[in-house]
């Protein structure tokens, strides 16, 4: 993902602490490469993960980076609406008008 796609705020606090940053790169791909799970597979858990606790920005973020690995538009929304039975149906709501956003 391009520093230009990533929200202004994120990209300020990573060129601030230049030391975290990598620290927190590494620890995400680090993780990444712990199990068989392909990447896209692992940013679509991602952006449910995001969904779950309603960060917008982290939402629109997981699925540009789901739409990047190559998941399509079907796969983005049914990750979400698996979610119903667990995170409730407002949230689902919530994150499904977040990643039309990024559709359109």
């Amino acid at each position: 993902m391009s520093d230009s796609s990533l929200p202004k705020s994120y990209s300020r606090l990573l060129k601030r602490y230049p030391v975290f940053s990598k620290a927190f790169a590494n620890l995400g791909e680090t993780v990444r490469q712990q199990g068989p799970l392909d990447t896209k597979q692992a940013q679509l858990i991602q952006l449910a993960a995001a969904a779950s606790i309603r960060p917008e920005g982290a939402v629109h973020c997981h699925t540009r980076r789901a739409l990047e690995l190559g998941a399509n538009e079907e796969e983005i929304r049914h990750t979400l609406i698996l979610l119903t039975s667990t995170i409730g149906f407002p949230s689902v709501a919530a994150a499904l008008t977040w990643v039309e956003d990024i559709f359109d």
